[in-house]
């Protein structure tokens, strides 16, 4: 069963193709997705990776929490279900 990781403080730049290639070497990604904003499609500033299995997400979790890309920490955690 997929695992799916809550991705913050990411850089304005950075896209859904180095999100995923960021997460890749600890694992296999099915899906990676940088929130952007509605109007002006910029980046959040966070977004979604969808591990395949556990293991890949807990070895991503521990090696990229904390990490940098592009000089910005990154906060990497087991998503949360949406509030209804």
């Amino acid at each position: 069963m997929s695992t799916k990781l809550f991705v913050g403080s990411l850089p304005w730049t950075v896209s859904d193709e180095e999100l995923k290639t960021a997460f890749e070497a600890h694992g296999q990604v099915v899906s990676a997705k940088v929130i952007t904003d509605r109007e002006t499609g910029k980046s959040r500033g966070f977004g979604f990776v969808e591990m395949e299995d556990e293991t890949g997400a807990s070895n991503a979790i521990q090696a990229l929490n904390g990490s940098e890309i592009d000089g910005r920490s990154i906060v990497v955690s087991e998503a949360k279900p949406k509030k209804k």
